[in-house]
């Protein structure tokens, strides 16, 4: 059971970094050049449909399942080091919701905000991308990093 827990936990955080990793390098910079207009209505949309279904399982499988393979430990015992890479992957994987949570998600509240508002889409564009771009790249740091450690603590010999 702990082998099946840390395999999920660790294919379903490389899932949920994949996703960060894509965002980062694909689309974001495919949106830094269109027109303001465009960026607004682009970003307001995929906040409208990203939250949901796969996304979401996978948001929460990504703690989920480490969380698991942290209190099933293996017949035998873990050594120290693998504890502590599952540990720190476990803590990375956190810290990128936390950061996602207390960041990206106020600023993509307030850009479907300004939908609605008297601000202009260049206004609603200066106010969102570099802040949401600097804490995409954090969050996404922050889960790469998390999964290289699970990974590691899966290979690592016991």
């Amino acid at each position: 059971m702990s082998t099946l827990l840390l395999a999920l936990a660790v294919v379903s955080v490389g899932l949920y970094a994949g996703m960060m990793l894509i965002f980062r390098t694909g689309i974001m910079p495919a949106l830094a050049r269109v027109s303001d207009e465009q960026f607004a209505a682009a970003m307001r949309r995929i906040n409208e449909d990203v939250p949901r279904g796969i996304f979401v399982t996978t948001m929460f499988a990504s703690v989920l399942f480490p969380v698991a393979a942290l209190i099933v430990p293996p017949e035998g015992g873990r050594t120290s080091l693998q504890l502590w890479l599952l540990i720190g992957g476990l803590a990375l994987t956190v810290l990128n919701h936390a950061v996602t949570a207390g960041g990206n998600i106020p600023l993509n509240n307030a850009l479907a905000t300004s939908e609605n508002a008297p601000t202009t889409d260049t206004e609603a564009r200066a106010a969102f991308e570099t802040r949401w771009n600097r804490l995409h790249g954090a969050r996404t740091l922050f889960v790469v990093a998390g999964f290289a450690l699970l990974v590691a603590s899966a290979v690592v010999d016991r």
